[in-house]
């Protein structure tokens, strides 16, 4: 057992807890505000803080990085992925080039993007200001673009390539990359329904400044009665597992890119949101009975544990789930 790391919280929680069942304060968290002095200041590569992998998301993997003050040189590899760096803290001076061409300059600051289209690079830098700079990393699956351009305008995937860019600005990007972030920041990510439908945002989103994708346009009209009820009743009937986005657009005869932009303009939610507060709701009912542990509450709503629970119950609610029973028993 450890006592809870809030000062003014006398519980004591499991030594392996995320977080305190009682009051909700998060025990581990690795926040990208953390200062490179902190870290001491003797950076020579860049220092993985945060990643998805351990979250088992699909087609998105997403990594947060301290970087050095000075880097000499960094080879990156060829990849599979389309590669998007959100650059956040002091600004950078960075050439990079691809392998034996000539060097390109340009300074970075922040909220400034970098994507990249999977070709090897070498990069180096040097930083301009005395504050730490992240970077966070969101790498998309090829393919995913590749049958979302395929799905939508029906454009031949073979024939679909990104353009790399380097010291943009893209507001919506940034929004993305920011919730994705704060997600990471979380002690249990949300799961594998938020990365997917996050990703075919991301997917539409690149596409549209391409010439395949042009001519996307808003669907005009959302899902039939019948078919969201064939998708709520799937959802309350799989609520405990992890719900997958292909699994929910079968319900409606859908690919999971028509079914996630139908789905939005039907309810005003995005899938993930809908299920989370499918969860949430049921959880609110459950825990009305009290000889219900707090672990099977989590369990059978489709949390990863109690510490999640508690985690979207602070967060949706303003209270933990102990806080809520204790007020439906007063």
């Amino acid at each position: 057992m450890k006592p809870c790391r809030n000062p003014t919280c006398t519980h004591q929680v499991e030594a392996d807890a995320i977080c305190c069942e009682i009051c909700g304060t998060e025990l581990v968290v690795v926040s990208r505000q953390t200062s490179q002095r902190g870290l001491g200041g003797t950076l020579t590569t860049p220092l993985l803080s945060l990643s998805s992998e351990e979250a088992g998301w699909e087609d998105l993997v997403v990594q947060a990085f301290h970087e050095p003050m000075e880097l000499e040189g960094l080879m990156r590899p060829a990849t599979s992925d389309i590669t998007l760096i959100l650059f956040t803290g002091g600004a950078m001076h960075l050439e990079q080039r691809h392998p034996n061409g000539p060097w390109k300059a340009l300074c970075l600051h922040q909220g400034d993007l970098i994507l990249r289209s999977g070709t090897p690079y070498e990069v180096h830098w040097k930083s301009l200001s005395s504050l730490p700079t992240q970077t966070l990393h969101v790498r998309l699956s090829k393919s995913l673009l590749a049958r979302t351009a395929q799905e939508v305008v029906g454009y031949d995937p073979a024939c679909l390539s990104v353009e790399a860019h380097a010291g943009f600005q893209d507001p919506l990007l940034m929004q993305i990359g920011l919730a994705l972030w704060r997600e990471l920041e979380q002690p249990a990510p949300a799961g594998k329904l938020y990365a997917q439908t996050t990703a075919q945002l991301l997917a539409v989103h690149l596409l549209r400044s391409s010439p395949a994708g042009r001519s996307i346009e808003e669907p005009s009209q959302g899902l039939t009665h019948q078919q969201m009820r064939r998708v709520l009743d799937f959802v309350q009937a799989h609520l405990d597992q992890d719900l997958s986005l292909e699994a929910l657009a079968q319900q409606a005869g859908f690919s999971p890119y028509h079914f996630a932009r139908l789905f939005r303009h039907t309810t005003g939610e995005s899938p993930h949101q809908f299920v989370l507060r499918q969860r949430i709701e049921r959880a609110q009912r459950l825990l009305d009975a009290r000889d219900l542990s707090l672990v099977h509450v989590a369990r059978v709503c489709g949390f990863a544990n109690q510490s999640h629970l508690t985690q979207a119950f602070k967060r949706h609610l303003g209270l933990t789930p102990r806080a809520y029973r204790q007020g439906c028993s007063n």
